[in-house]
């Protein structure tokens, strides 16, 4: 089975090797049959801290890291992550 991915922007960096990422996904109302948006806040693992508030991210579904943390930021900004670090050392 494939690993789940999802894309959302960065809202919290504050915690070590750690990002909060908002995902927000569009529904129809049943009975209104308007649009509404719905989000829901995933904690995910951020191995060089490269990512700041705002950044537009995708993250993928992990084993466990933590109680809370299943999900790890593999592109940041439309670059891979593992790149990012690179340039963000050189």
């Amino acid at each position: 089975m494939p690993k789940r991915v999802l894309a959302g922007r960065v809202v919290s960096d504050k915690m070590d090797k750690t990002v909060t990422v908002s995902v927000e996904r569009r529904i129809i109302h049943p009975l209104y049959k308007k649009f509404i948006r719905r989000s829901k806040k995933y904690a995910a693992h951020d191995e060089n801290n490269i990512c700041k508030v705002g950044d537009l991210v995708r993250i993928e579904e992990c084993p466990p890291i933590s109680k809370r943390k299943t999900w790890t930021v593999i592109e940041r900004n439309g670059e891979n992550t593992a790149a990012a670090a690179v340039a963000v050392q050189a």
